[in-house]
């Protein structure tokens, strides 16, 4: 068993030898397959395997060594890291929930690269608000079936598998998450172009769509709890590739700069270290066994908040880079502007830390 400084040390000496450095297509299905040849090398070379359990073919340890893979492979540029890290919110989220020989026999077509699979949480009239969801899903016989829609569902279009939340009945306890092949009759997804011009996004339609029983994720009812469990990955795992990734970008604006202004390099700098220490302290609770909760949102909004000052220094210290050239730096500070917003909107997560952390009230 690799401990962790041992496992990056073979890691990186690993990474030296094998080329996974991406090709020239930039465009989202050139970085949707580059992810899956990525996820394929190291799977294929047990890197991937590591710090998931035997009973998912893992070859176990702690979730930090998944930590130290998607930071080498953020700070290598190796992929995308958002479209990377959603492997740290799905398959556990499988392996608490699904049946045993569900996830078995699932997890690892993520892990190896052979499947994407996606996120149904938010609706038109549900963004941050997520309990008011109203997709909704009725039994009949062994089966449920499915209606309603589903939208800011990311590489929907590439997804073979879903992790969908339903309605089944009134309030929290009436929510209930199902484990749903792309594939099946009556799903219709439709991309969605952003303002930085990439289709990362689509809205997914369920008319009528017939669901398995065996593949809910646990018992009628649990969508709440199987929503709130995969949070904590989301923010903790994630949030730690995402700064990685941010950090090279900081060392880019260094090396292209002309405009020397200390002043703004430093207030960037200390707002990603700040999230990264906060982030690496999440972690380690995480790691010790600590259900996390509410605390979390206070590393969203770090970790949004130093994603856009960033990017204004970006844009202020390379002059006419976002402005006047169709460069990645436009794309990047553009996707920025949403930091605030995906996720969970920054007066959502400021409310949280008000009402929960603070004990302010509701006003």
């Amino acid at each position: 068993m690799r401990d962790v400084a041992t496992f990056r040390s073979d890691l990186r000496a690993w990474l030296d030898d094998n080329d996974l450095t991406p090709g020239n297509d930039h465009s989202l299905d050139g970085q949707v397959e580059q992810l899956l040849r990525v996820r394929r090398a190291l799977y294929d070379a047990d890197w991937m395997r590591y710090g998931w359990p035997a009973a998912v073919h893992g070859l176990g340890g702690p979730a930090a060594l998944r930590a130290v893979l998607g930071e080498e492979v953020a700070s290598r540029d190796l992929a995308e890291p958002g479209i990377y890290s959603m492997i740290e919110v799905l398959a556990p989220t499988v392996i608490s929930y699904a049946r045993a020989e569900l996830a078995a026999a699932m997890v690892p077509l993520l892990l190896s690269g052979r499947e994407q699979w996606c996120q149904g949480f938010s609706e038109p009239g549900s963004g941050s608000d997520l309990a008011s969801l109203t997709t909704k899903a009725t039994p009949r016989g062994a089966d449920w079936v499915v209606s309603g829609q589903k939208v800011w569902t990311s590489l929907a279009q590439y997804a073979a598998r879903c992790v969908l939340l339903t309605r089944t009945g009134p309030g929290h306890d009436g929510i209930t998450a199902f484990f749903v092949d792309m594939d099946s009759p009556g799903i219709t997804v439709r991309p969605l172009r952003t303002m930085h011009g990439v289709d990362e996004f689509a809205e997914v339609f369920f008319d009528d769509v017939t669901v398995p029983g065996e593949r809910m994720l646990g018992k009628p009812g649990d969508g709440w709890r199987v929503a709130m469990d995969l949070l904590p990955y989301e923010r903790s795992t994630c949030f730690w590739h995402r700064i990685a990734y941010l950090f090279t970008r900081l060392d880019r604006v260094l090396e292209q700069s002309t405009i020397a202004d200390d002043a703004e390099l430093g207030a960037a700098y200390l707002a990603l270290h700040t999230v990264r220490c906060r982030s690496h302290a999440t972690q380690r609770r995480l790691a010790g066994g600590a259900r996390l909760g509410a605390e979390t949102s206070v590393d969203k909004v770090l970790l949004a908040t130093a994603e856009q000052r960033l990017f204004d220094t970006a844009r202020d210290l390379l002059p006419g880079a976002v402005e006047l050239t169709d460069s990645p730096w436009r794309t990047e500070f553009l996707y920025s502007r949403a930091a605030t917003i995906y996720g969970g909107t920054a007066e959502i997560q400021r409310n949280i830390i008000a009402r929960r952390l603070l004990d302010l009230g509701k006003e």
